[in-house]
């Protein structure tokens, strides 16, 4: 009898998956499950649990499996219902639609009575999920609304009642903060605008730097300065471009010295324009450790919007900031690096410098 529990504990611990229970891996949940004979339930590998001994577990490839066995699923980490990083960010994503489809902003104490949840709790999870407050998350998608109100309304003041303010004054407490401009000149197309810029020249190639009064709203890449000078325009159709003076490259030195050492830190300022799903995406790129990479989905999924793939790869490819805000970091399912806007080759290389640094 003895022999055979031996046998047992000794091909469990031969297992590579023996491992990632020992180590209690968040990464390996999902993978598979493992049972413990002597309690009768199954486990995710992350549990945190008392230890099993190795001679009374087995491992399952599927939950139901572990069931079809006669296992129950453990209270405490809850092997039948979805991983905890996910339930979170459900939760939040359910929280995120109703800042964004009620008439008016629920408040703190609302989104946590919805939650069922403290306050606390529920401003400290939000933030955690999406990088930012509830309030912020309220104020970017209110900005988004101000803008195509902006657009489509016939003056201004339709325009900051249709997105939702319950007076004018409100809003231009904030509008320079919200658009980056007055309301009037934002509605006119931002003409007069003034942005400068200059063309550097870094290993990677040519680089554009443009910056607003609030920072800098443009990194671009490529192998044609000229090309990189109408894509500004293109973004900015009416802003009034100005060239670059000595001071200004001072900052696209330090553009360029990101290019050369990607996985550095940098406090440049930014003006960081998008949509409310555009900034959160944008936010959980920043997320990414330098030197690692996050899939399409991974993103998706960490954003409580698992089905949301196609839009962040869109908003991906929409970002204008390249390196600061660090899209080459996100790859597909397969490992492939194809999809980023300004070059695989360029991508591939950001990667390799970041894992050497």
């Amino acid at each position: 009898m003895r022999a055979k529990s031996q046998a047992r504990a000794a091909a469990v611990q031969s297992d590579p998956r023996w491992a990632a229970v020992r180590a209690r891996d968040p990464k390996a949940d999902g993978t598979f499950f493992y049972s413990v004979k002597t309690t009768g339930v199954y486990c995710r590998p992350s549990c945190a649990g008392r230890p099993a001994r190795p001679e009374n577990v087995a491992f399952h490839a599927i939950a139901a499996d572990a069931e079809r066995a006669g296992f129950r699923p453990c209270r405490r980490c809850k092997p039948d219902q979805p991983p905890a990083a996910e339930r979170r960010a459900t939760q939040v994503a359910e929280l995120c639609r109703l800042l964004e489809n009620g008439d008016g902003v629920p408040t703190l104490e609302e989104l946590a009575s919805h939650a069922g949840l403290s306050a606390s709790h529920t401003h400290r999870l939000f933030k955690a999920v999406t990088g930012v407050t509830p309030k912020a998350y309220a104020a970017a998608h209110r900005a988004r609304r101000v803008r195509r109100e902006l657009s489509a309304s016939g003056t201004v003041t339709e325009a900051i009642y249709g997105a939702g303010y319950g007076s004018s004054a409100r809003f231009y407490e904030k509008s320079s903060e919200l658009l980056g401009m007055t309301p009037t000149k934002y509605r006119n197309g931002g003409a007069e605008l003034p942005i400068r810029f200059a063309i550097g020249e870094c290993s990677l190639g040519s680089v554009l730097v443009a910056a607003t009064a609030r920072g800098v709203c443009a990194i671009l890449l490529g192998d044609d300065p000229e090309e990189l000078a109408h894509d500004l325009e293109r973004r900015f159709p009416r802003a009034k471009l100005i060239g670059a003076d000595a001071d200004f490259e001072g900052l696209v030195a330090r553009v360029v010295g990101l290019m050369e050492k990607p996985g550095t830190s940098t406090s440049l300022p930014l003006d960081i324009r998008g949509t409310a799903f555009q900034q959160r995406v944008w936010k959980a790129l920043s997320g990414i450790p330098a030197g690692t990479t996050r899939t399409y989905s991974e993103i998706a999924q960490a954003m409580g919007e698992p089905r949301a793939v196609r839009a962040v790869a869109r908003a991906c490819a929409a970002n204008p900031l390249a390196v600061a805000i660090p899209c080459h970091r996100v790859v597909r399912t397969d490992g492939d690096l194809s999809g980023y806007r300004w070059g695989v080759e360029r991508k591939r290389e950001l990667l390799a410098r970041e894992a050497r640094t």
